[in-house]
């Protein structure tokens, strides 16, 4: 059975849709919302920004870590990939999930490389897995949207996943995981919009050419970061951006490390009110 899809320049209803689908089934292919200019800028500047983390954490780390091609901070080595957070499409979604307080939890690229069928290695990216491993008594505090630079599809490692596993506090059998998962596909361009507790897995790239892809992970406003992106892009950069990027960065949800910084009015201070 095919995944779900809505696409949000021909259906008006397409976010109404998309979060029953992500309540119900745990996922929904939501098509047409990058312009294929966006796609190919992105898929060059991947290649660049691939190059750059290697050379400054060196390859040697890289494989120690049994990644494949995982591309982390991408924003601190190319600020383009900071327009990201202002996608309205992608921003709708966040709004009607997570709230309009969420902040981002990660924004990883993925360059997968192509292997012959039967060798590719097992990683935790290829397993069965939730990016959110935490089941609050369905509490929605997190949401995925990952976008497809390339087409996504069965035989390029397109996302395998298994509708309906969202939101269990226990693990599905690997059995039923791997019957009931269903790959991803669709065109460029595409956002998977996903509950981040939904079991998932990516699939095996055996076409012959790397697959690209751009996840991100939104998270209720008291959920810590993966990345602390504002130390990690600095204030200068976070500064330059709209408040709602800011927002997303964390910029408001800042621990003060001194009372100085705590007696501050309330316009100043580092975490506002409000915070969902």
């Amino acid at each position: 059975m095919g995944l779900l899809h809505v696409n949000c320049r021909k259906q008006s209803d397409w976010l109404l849709q998309t979060v029953n689908a992500v309540r119900t089934s745990g996922y929904m292919i939501v098509e047409g919302v990058l312009e294929p200019s966006v796609v190919s800028e992105t898929r060059d500047r991947m290649y660049v920004v691939q190059k750059r983390i290697q050379e400054g954490v060196g390859k040697d780390r890289l494989t120690r870590a049994g990644e494949l091609g995982i591309l982390r901070n991408m924003m601190k080595y190319d600020e383009f990939f900071l327009k990201y957070l202002e996608l309205p499409e992608m921003l709708q979604v966040v709004d009607a999930t997570v709230s309009n307080t969420a902040i981002l939890h990660l924004q990883n690229g993925f360059i997968l490389p192509s292997f012959p069928p039967g060798e590719v290695p097992k990683t935790f990216q290829n397993k069965f897995h939730m990016d959110f491993p935490r089941v609050l008594n369905g509490y929605l505090a997190s949401i995925n949207t990952l976008f497809a630079v390339d087409a996504f599809t069965s035989s390029n490692g397109g996302t395998l996943a298994v509708p309906g596993t969202q939101q269990q506090t226990t693990a599905p059998d690997l059995a039923y995981l791997e019957a009931a998962a269903a790959p991803v596909e669709c065109p460029a361009g595409s956002m998977l919009v996903f509950d981040s507790t939904l079991w998932h897995a990516a699939g095996a790239n055996v076409s012959g050419k790397d697959r690209l892809g751009m996840n991100h992970q939104f998270t209720r406003s008291f959920i810590k970061q993966q990345v602390d992106y504002v130390r990690a892009l600095g204030d200068a950069v976070v500064q330059k951006q709209a408040p709602r990027t800011q927002q997303l960065l964390g910029w408001y949800t800042r621990v003060v490390t001194s009372l100085d910084e705590y007696y501050q009015p309330e316009e100043k201070r580092l975490y506002r009110r409000g915070q969902g």
